[in-house]
């Protein structure tokens, strides 16, 4: 966000929603949002939660990285650009009420639910469909269900399992490039409409909130996993996964998290 003289500029905007990471203000043009990154944690379905200094400011760079990089390889992405530390600038879409997972490697709900070992590597890559319902505990369902509901048509679904899987593609090389498992991570989707005919585009943030990151040598949690295991380090985590990426050059991350926090003290 901007921040100019005592008046907090979010409060002149109107909001448009307000999620468990990030609030959604109308855009300066028609057909766009601002997309804040807030410091709140959640997991499980928000049954916990708490709050991680700075964590706004890393996933929106790390996520703006991820999707600029992301269109160069011509997966369409709700975003713009990046504003300042903590907002975007996003294309207004319809969000489709489907989370899809990748799985690469045994981790999370799959190891609990299936008794397997976590960190069993997947003899394929595996996708999984979530029903978007924090009250029902966002359901795994099938794509017979996600047709018969009509939350997708058979089009958009393949088009978000085609995009999944170009998305993982191209991650696993990125973060292996670095020294980082992807073990599995969540996408979300969403409809731009033109008159009657809509297509499907990436959308939200790929950040450490939503992939598990493993480093490769040491087998180090570099994600939401330490927040929700109760192992500390979370900032430290992101800040790593920033830095790996060449999002800060040696120390500016620190810098900016402690400017951050100044202004917030502040109040500006």
């Amino acid at each position: 966000m901007t921040f100019q003289g005592k008046t907090h500029p979010m409060a002149r905007r109107r909001q448009i929603y307000e999620g468990k990471a990030k609030i959604l203000y109308e855009g300066p043009e028609p057909g766009t949002l601002i997309q804040y990154f807030k410091d709140d944690a959640t997991a499980f379905n928000a049954q916990k939660k708490g709050t991680i200094n700075g964590k706004g400011v890393l996933n929106n760079r790390i996520s703006e990285h991820v999707f600029t990089l992301l269109a160069g390889i011509g997966i369409p992405t709700h975003f713009i650009r990046r504003l300042n530390m903590r907002e975007q600038l996003i294309r207004q879409v319809e969000i489709v009420p489907i989370e899809v997972v990748v799985r690469n490697v045994v981790a999370g709900s799959l190891a609990k639910k299936l008794g397997i070992e976590e960190g069993t590597p997947l003899p394929r890559t595996i996708i999984e469909y979530y029903y978007k319902d924090d009250a029902l505990g966002d359901p795994l369902v099938t794509d017979e269900h996600i047709l018969c509901f009509g939350w997708a048509s058979q089009e958009e679904l393949h088009d978000m399992a085609d995009m999944a899987i170009r998305v993982n593609d191209f991650l696993s090389g990125l973060f292996a490039g670095i020294g980082i498992r992807l073990v599995d991570f969540k996408l979300e989707f969403g409809r731009i409409w033109d008159n009657d005919y809509s297509r499907i585009i990436l959308a939200d943030e790929i950040s450490p909130d939503g992939c598990r990151l493993w480093d490769m040598t040491t087998g180090e949690k570099l994600d939401k996993d330490r927040f929700r295991r109760d192992l500390g380090g979370e900032v430290e985590a992101y800040q790593e996964v920033a830095r790996r990426l060449g999002l800060f050059p040696e120390g500016e991350d620190s810098a900016v998290l402690d400017l951050e926090s100044h202004r917030k003290r502040r109040g500006k």
